[in-house]
């Protein structure tokens, strides 16, 4: 207990955040980050979340935040870091990248939070006053990762154990920025309880609303024969639903898919006389194959 208590403080407000470590650790956040975007093996995993959403980066900002002197050195601390990290990790991968230089189209929406980070850093700094107000500054970074977490639990259920990092992080983050932050135990108490009661209810509406991808996987045509008379079904449930249904938009009879699950199962089509079509279907992130199973 005593060494995660000294490692908090050390952490939140305890190291000498000179502009030459912070430049530095600008330089190697956006390196690191850039490579995350780069290897394709970590495309849909915690180590790409990074690349795309905030949790990391917020928790950034504050311990920024907590190791600045002042309010204009936490805000202008803050605003360089991410001015220096955030186009590295555009400009990194911009040999690596079909679109070469067109990838500083996506900057833009980066360097707006970029210049908020000035009015953030400067108001998050009374968050070290060590006050009740100083908690409502950091309300709604809880109330953020709390969000996070809902979506990357779903994430985690459907593709399992992908994402299983960034859960971890944001309900770690939640408990340990209470902890950390502020050294007034009520505070403390009251920062942890409602960080465990949004975990408790992100968690619940995660599981009975898990994620669901709805897709036309077989469409009547040349490849496939479907009729209104088929039925449809897969193998293992726990995939998701299967039905037949008449798109008006194209005329046709299609067989639609809920999926709940990455994996790989089978699907039969049946028709009325009995006569199976059997298809192996692979499930992946926002994609799927589907493969005819060959004769026995």
């Amino acid at each position: 207990m005593w060494l995660m208590i000294m490692i908090l403080e050390k952490v939140f407000g305890g190291i000498k955040l000179s502009w030459m470590k912070l430049i530095i650790f600008a330089v190697i956040a956006g390196v690191y980050t850039a490579v995350m975007a780069l290897i394709p093996a970590l495309k849909y995993t915690s180590f790409s979340t990074i690349t795309t959403t905030f949790e990391v980066w917020v928790l950034i900002g504050i311990l920024i935040i907590m190791n600045s002197k002042s309010n204009v050195d936490s805000a202008l601390k803050c605003f360089v870091f991410f001015l220096i990290s955030q186009p590295l990790v555009y400009l990194i991968q911009v040999p690596f990248s079909d679109m070469g230089w067109g990838l500083f189209g996506y900057y833009g929406y980066w360097f707006i939070w970029t210049i908020l980070c000035l009015p953030m850093g400067f108001i998050g700094y009374f968050m070290k006053k060590d006050k009740w107000w100083g908690f409502i500054i950091l309300l709604p970074m809880l109330f953020f990762l709390a969000s996070s977490y809902n979506r990357y639990l779903k994430y985690f259920i459907f593709y399992c154990p992908k994402y299983i990092l960034i859960v971890v992080f944001c309900v770690l983050a939640m408990i340990i920025c209470p902890l950390g932050i502020f050294k007034n135990k009520k505070i403390c108490f009251v920062g942890v309880i409602i960080s465990c009661v949004l975990i408790a209810i992100t968690t619940y509406f995660s599981i009975i609303n898990p994620m669901v991808y709805h897709t036309e996987i077989m469409i009547n045509g040349n490849t496939y024969h479907i009729e209104e008379a088929d039925s449809v079904y897969f193998e293992d449930e726990k995939y998701g639903d299967v039905k037949i249904e008449y798109l008006e938009s194209i005329k046709e009879y299609c067989v639609t898919a809920d999926f709940k699950k990455a994996g790989e199962t089978v699907l039969t089509l049946e028709k009325p006389n009995g006569e199976k079509e059997e298809y192996i279907v692979i499930i992946k992130n926002d994609t799927y194959d589907i493969i005819k199973k060959k004769d026995d």
